[in-house]
C-alpha cells in the first residue's frame, strides 16, 4: 500500500500522524502543503473521493483564513471558486491529507486513519 501524505512539517498535529504511519509500517510519499500545494484537480479529486464536505478541507484556524475573512466569504462561493481558492494557497488547506487509493481524508483522527489502512 503507497499512500500520498500532504502536510506542513511544523505542523505539531502532521507529525503525530506522521508517526502514526511509520509506527504502522504505511508506505507514503512525503509532500509539503506549503512547497508544493495541491493543484485545483487534485483538490476536487480529493474533496470527491473523500465524501466530506468541502469546508472540511479549509484550515478554519489557520492566519490565512482569518484575514481573508472566509469564514462569511465561504458561504457566498461555488464550489470551483473554493477549489480555486484552495489551490493559490497550501497554508488555506487543511493538514494532513492523506490520499490511499480512492479513499482521502484531511486532518488527524487516528481512528479514522485506522479504516483507512485496514487495521
Amino acid at each position: 500500500m503507497q499512500a500520498l501524505f500532504v502536510c506542513y512539517p511544523k505542523c505539531s498535529t502532521c507529525a503525530k500522524a506522521r508517526k502514526f504511519l511509520d509506527e504502522n509500517n504505511i508506505s507514503y510519499d512525503f509532500r509539503d502543503i506549503k512547497e508544493d500545494r495541491p493543484s485545483k484537480e487534485e483538490l476536487k479529486d480529493w474533496h470527491q473521493k473523500s465524501g466530506l464536505d468541502i469546508k472540511k478541507f479549509f484550515n478554519t484556524s489557520g492566519q490565512a483564513y482569518r484575514k481573508l475573512g472566509l469564514k462569511d466569504k465561504l458561504k457566498e462561493m461555488s464550489l470551483e471558486e473554493k477549489y480555486q481558492l484552495l489551490s493559490t494557497d497550501g497554508m488555506l488547506v487543511k493538514r494532513p491529507i492523506l490520499v490511499i487509493d480512492d479513499k482521502v481524508t484531511v486532518g488527524f483522527k487516528e481512528d479514522v486513519w485506522k479504516e483507512i489502512i485496514g487495521k
